[in-house]
């Protein structure tokens, strides 16, 4: 095993939940000694603690005190504490080193890794990475915020990791290097976290900070703000879009996606919304920087499947596609859903947490209705009064019948909320699902007057 540089020392783990007991297990397995501090009481996580206090680390639950930290020599935070939580004040003042459970994962890792970043899509795209890689015969895992810790899958066996990394846990790195790296895109999220949207921009940037020679950055030619962060990539640059690519570019030609890095490459038809295929370029482009062959990469894409509710194609009905994009849960995830799908009814709607959702109208040429529920359903009306007839339903089963009745054929229904689901659902899982089930039981009703 190589030495980290954490063998004998007392680190301080923020937080106990997947990544705090991931970075718990990884640095006793290097011959730290741990000490966890955790803000909720012990009796709302007993069984995490439990875990942690059974491979040798020491539990401080009920809020971080400054005594948690006597004799630190290092802190690993959990990627939902920001950086301006008064734990990680108290580490800078006593000039303590920082780390995410994202650096950790870099100091281990000895296996070359692939890494996607951006507001939407990520986890998506990191499972196609990882399906197209299997194909090519390499042992590949999907890891980092898409729920494998990346310090743990880092500390395996693998050939190669594809890494889910949030702008949270990229903030606080210094030696993450991965061989590709992807920007998808950028939008307003998460500012209360980083406190400004170019804070925010910024940790997004340093996914590729520590690329060179011999690494390539994949960037998104469609989203300006993306884009013009990805041009500052110190290394190779490679391009994805939705539209016919240039040299150098993935992109579609006639509903098939199409690399043009050197040779043509012809890698099939994937299905979905635009999102979705967004997502499969992106992958492409990656996979293909990192040297898999294209027939890998065709063959990994048209077997994958996206997991639930987000763009999967439910059913066509009565020549009505509908879509299911629950997990689009913020106006720049909803207009990525829409993308370049035309005569489209938007089911949206749901608790809007105070983001502004007048981006919204920027889709509206593409729209024939727009069905709203929840407790956004007042401010979705006003942003689409008088440029799209907007019908309120109580219910999300009343919502997918209206937005039939209101679709032309060939047309479809998107459910894309723009905004999160706690109003009327447990999450946006029940909430998909729900619409999917109407969508079926409506299926099944046309076909038996049919």
């Amino acid at each position: 095993m190589t030495d980290i540089g954490v063998k004998g020392r007392q680190v301080v783990v923020i937080g106990l939940g997947a990544s705090g007991l991931a970075a718990v297990r990884v640095l006793l397995d290097e011959g730290a000694r741990v000490r966890v501090t955790e803000s909720q009481e012990r009796e709302a996580l007993a069984d995490a603690a439990e875990a942690a206090e059974a491979t040798g680390a020491d539990v401080m639950t009920g809020g971080h005190r400054p005594e948690h930290l006597d004799g630190a020599d290092l802190v690993v935070t959990s990627p939902g504490v920001p950086e301006h939580a008064e734990v990680l004040r108290m580490a800078a003042h006593r000039g303590v080193p920082v780390w995410s459970e994202l650096e950790l994962g870099a100091r281990v890792a000895r296996v070359p890794y692939v890494a996607v970043t951006g507001t939407n899509g990520k986890t998506t795209t990191i499972e196609m990475i990882a399906d197209v890689m299997r194909q090519a015969g390499l042992d590949a895992v999907a890891c980092g915020n898409v729920g494998y810790p990346f310090s743990l899958a880092a500390s395996g066996s693998h050939d190669v990791l594809a890494v889910e990394a949030s702008s949270f846990q990229l903030r606080f790195h210094q030696s993450f290097h991965p061989r590709v790296s992807v920007i998808l895109n950028l939008a307003p999220d998460h500012l209360d976290w980083h406190g400004s949207m170019g804070a925010y921009a910024d940790a997004k940037r340093r996914v590729y900070e520590r690329q060179g020679d011999g690494d390539t950055h994949v960037g998104n030619r469609d989203d300006r703000h993306a884009a013009a962060l990805s041009t500052g990539a110190p290394c190779s640059l490679a391009w994805f879009t939705l539209q016919e690519p240039s040299a150098g570019e993935t992109g579609y030609v006639e509903g098939e996606l199409v690399a043009r890095f050197g040779a043509e490459h012809h890698l099939g038809r994937p299905e979905g919304g635009p999102a979705l295929l967004a997502d499969a370029a992106a992958a492409a482009t990656a996979a293909i920087a990192f040297g898999i062959d294209p027939s890998a990469i065709e063959a990994g894409l048209r077997s994958f499947r996206p997991m639930p509710h987000r763009g999967e194609v439910v059913a066509e009905v009565g020549g009505i596609r509908f879509i299911d994009d629950s997990k689009a849960t913020n106006p720049h995830a909803a207009l990525a859903a829409i993308g370049t799908l035309d005569r489209v009814v938007l089911v949206a709607g749901g608790r809007s947490k105070g983001v502004d959702l007048s981006p919204l109208a920027g889709a509206a040429r593409q729209l024939v209705a727009v069905v709203t529920l929840g407790e956004a359903a007042p401010a979705l009306a006003a942003v689409f009064d008088g440029r799209v007839p907007v019908h309120t339903a109580d219910s999300i089963e009343a919502a997918v019948r209206t937005a039939h009745a209101l679709a032309p054929s060939g047309g479809t229904v998107l459910l894309a909320p723009a905004c999160s689901s706690q109003d009327m659902f447990r999450d946006y899982g029940e909430r998909g699902d729900r619409f999917a089930a109407t969508v079926r039981a409506l299926a099944g009703e046309v076909q038996v007057r049919g």
